[in-house]
């Protein structure tokens, strides 16, 4: 008689410990990111990633009305109606967005302890026909605040960079030249060069590099303005972005096979392009509907986002820019930000950063 209360008490508890762990299993994989935390997030690249190093007293729709009207509630130098890609990052690595670096002069010492972002708007791996700095005078900036002691070896203990770049380069390519002729060795020549970059900012001490590779450029509304934003231009994505991402995805795999330690990833590619394919094939799954067309817009092909004329917008704006995946005619607006980032968590695309 005395037997079964044993049985049912040993079964229990059995079933209690096995319950235990599986929800311990369960927690390891949520919280696994934080046996290891970033401690600081540098940032290179262009407006993509640029959280406000573009000069405000300058010739900057970023810092104008309506940029900025979802977030902040004001403009803030980012190129969106709200955040970027950047702030989601950082999101993720539960890091404070970090420093910008024009305005290094006027932060408390402690506002640095987040890392820095040397990213600025129309920036490229080479010169562009924009006045931003290009991306090897970016990593200059980072290794004068190294030599000036404003980062040391302790800071990049657990650190990572976040590098976007290269579209600047080819919409500066397209302009001056006006045709395709010898594109394949600008892009060889382009991937080369952001290989070298990346290299470098690891060289300077940044454990992890994240490379972001192009988006689709073909389904950003300055390319499907031709086809009244209806559909992408599968030229310019078969022609520069699919060659640009496969050789970036060859040369960062190489990269890593040169490591000693194979148990990590030092550099990862972003795979951007998939994610913004997957948001333009299911939109209503992040409650976009309109997945091509530009919230705000010029009133006519003279004018751009943010253009006044004597105090008049020359501009409109959607009545919910959440429901928008692109915000001005080259940039998305927050909520498509948002929906490429679930993606990449979906596919679980920034676990690499945490695998040491």
């Amino acid at each position: 008689m005395d037997f079964f209360p044993f049985l049912l008490s040993f079964i229990f508890i059995i079933l209690h410990l096995s319950g235990q762990r599986v929800v311990r299993g369960e927690d390891d994989i949520q919280h696994h990111h934080h046996k290891e935390p970033i401690t600081k997030l540098f940032v290179f690249g262009d407006s993509y990633v640029d959280t406000g190093n573009l000069n405000k007293k300058g010739f900057a729709p970023s810092w104008k009305q309506p940029y900025g009207v979802t977030f902040p509630g004001k403009p803030s130098g980012r190129f969106s109606d709200g955040r970027v890609l950047t702030d989601y990052i950082a999101e993720y690595l539960n890091v404070k967005l970090p420093a910008s670096y024009s305005k290094r002069e006027y932060v408390a010492p402690h506002q640095l302890k987040n890392g820095m972002s040397f990213a600025f708007c129309g920036t490229g791996v080479f010169e562009t026909l924009n006045q931003g700095p290009n991306m090897t005078t970016q990593i200059d900036f980072f290794q004068k605040e190294i030599e000036d002691k404003v980062f040391t070896a302790s800071d990049f203990i657990n650190s990572v960079a976040l590098v976007s770049v290269a579209i600047n380069d080819y919409n500066c390519y397209t302009t001056k030249n006006g045709s395709i002729e010898g594109l394949p060795s600008f892009i060889s020549s382009v991937v080369n060069q952001t290989i070298k970059n990346v290299i470098r900012i690891k060289e300077l001490g940044v454990k992890k590099v994240i490379i972001s590779n192009l988006l689709p450029l073909g389904c950003l509304p300055y390319e499907t303005t031709l086809s009244s934003f209806k559909q992408c231009n599968e030229t310019t994505n078969n022609l520069i972005v699919t060659y640009h991402n496969t050789l970036l995805t060859e040369a960062v795999k190489k990269l890593n096979q040169q490591i000693e330690d194979h148990s990590s990833s030092l550099f990862i590619v972003l795979d951007i392009y998939d994610s913004f394919m997957w948001v333009l094939k299911h939109p209503s799954t992040y409650n976009i509907n309109n997945e091509l067309e530009p919230c705000c817009i010029g009133v006519s092909s003279k004018y751009f986002c943010g253009m006044l004329m004597e105090k008049v917008k020359m501009y409109k704006v959607c009545e919910n820019p959440e429901s928008a995946l692109f915000w001005d005619m080259g940039h998305p607006t927050d909520a498509g930000w948002h929906a490429v980032y679930t993606r990449l968590r979906i596919m679980n695309a920034l676990e690499n950063i945490y695998d040491h």
